[in-house]
């Protein structure tokens, strides 16, 4: 099974190392990755709307920056859940923040869109337990 991968962070680094972490987790897999959540919430709109794109382009999962300008990890939830389709309905969002401040560990856990928070930076840990979500394991 190929796993769709949605990173969204503003800052390129952590988006870097994120991304080798999964692809290091010896999945396939396919990782876009978005430096704003305007446009993953553009690009997603865009997959809704257009009813001749098959489900390859939909993500499966997708790790969230919860501090970022222009439009916060919150909002960006608020924008997703706006989302009509079922096959949006599928997609596992997890928080990936530096923030361990309580009152945003405890608004994660308030979203229903949101299936769990993660301390930056992903790691070969926290991919096995994501992956286990889906009844696979990592081949190395």
């Amino acid at each position: 099974m190929k796993l769709n991968f949605m990173l969204i962070d503003d800052n390129n680094i952590d988006l870097f190392i994120n991304q080798k972490i999964i692809e290091n987790s010896k999945i396939l897999s396919n990782i876009r990755a978005f430096t704003s959540a305007n446009s993953a919430v553009k690009y997603l709109k865009g997959l809704e709307e257009n009813t001749g794109i098959n489900n390859i382009n939909i993500p499966d999962v997708i790790f969230l920056d919860i501090n970022m300008p222009e439009m916060s990890g919150f909002k960006f939830i608020r924008e997703f859940n706006k989302l009509k389709t079922e096959k949006m309905k599928s997609i596992k969002i997890y928080m990936l923040s530096s923030s361990t401040y309580f009152k945003d560990v405890q608004k994660v856990k308030q979203e229903e869109t949101c299936i769990g928070y993660i301390v930056k930076p992903l790691t070969k840990e926290t991919i096995h337990n994501v992956l286990s979500e889906f009844n696979i394991t990592q081949t190395a």
